[in-house]
């Protein structure tokens, strides 16, 4: 019989594997930096890195922010 997975295990396995995911892809990132093949101005960095801090910044925020409940129309 398999055991029911709770909510928390359910995060931490979830969780892990997206940041590691995350983490990897970063690095994959990193690695266009090689000027010998590639070519880019700092401009386009700070568009990449700010694109992704903007996008990080906004998930971050999801966990801070209380849960909206969902607004129906009423009477």
């Amino acid at each position: 019989m398999k055991k029911e997975e709770t909510n928390r295990e359910r995060f931490v396995r979830i969780a892990e594997s997206r940041t590691q995911k995350i983490i990897d892809m970063l690095e994959l990132l990193g690695n266009c930096s090689n000027p010998y093949s590639y070519e880019y101005t700092k401009k386009d960095v700070e568009k990449m890195y700010g694109a992704i801090e903007a996008a990080l910044k906004e998930s971050k925020a999801r966990y801070n922010e209380p849960k909206k409940k969902d607004s129906k129309f009423k009477f």
